[in-house]
């Protein structure tokens, strides 16, 4: 019965994210993002992912809780870019440069064998 229940919440949980995720986007937002806590009461709940609330509730199944407290707000999210990251662009144009010279002198050295070939027939 109390894994029944479990599992009405965390549908029910679902539909809510999927609601909130589906309305327009303001202006300049990339996303919807989510504020959310879960703990045993309202004073005792702490921050947690979006991604842990499945994990939390079954936690609560398994600890044998009768209730707990689950907040989720929606709040908009933008993207910032990664400044540790570096262009990918002089990497590969710089790999790419070192594969060409040594296809060139492949291809020279195959060029050279068939010659020879050619010539001892």
């Amino acid at each position: 019965k109390v894994a029944r229940l479990v599992e009405a919440v965390k549908h029910d949980v679902k539909k809510y994210l999927k609601r909130e995720r589906n309305k327009k986007l303001p202006v300049d937002v990339d996303f919807w993002d989510f504020d959310c806590k879960y703990g045993p009461t309202e004073q005792g709940a702490t921050v947690i992912h979006v991604a842990e609330i499945n994990k939390c509730l079954d936690a609560a199944e398994r600890d044998g809780l009768e209730s707990c407290y689950l907040e989720i707000l929606a709040k908009p999210g933008i993207r910032m870019k990664r400044e540790d990251a570096e262009p990918q662009g002089s990497d590969f144009q710089e790999s790419d440069s070192q594969e060409s010279v040594l296809q060139e002198s492949d291809v020279q050295e195959v060029n050279s064998q068939e010659d020879d070939s050619l010539e001892r027939d």
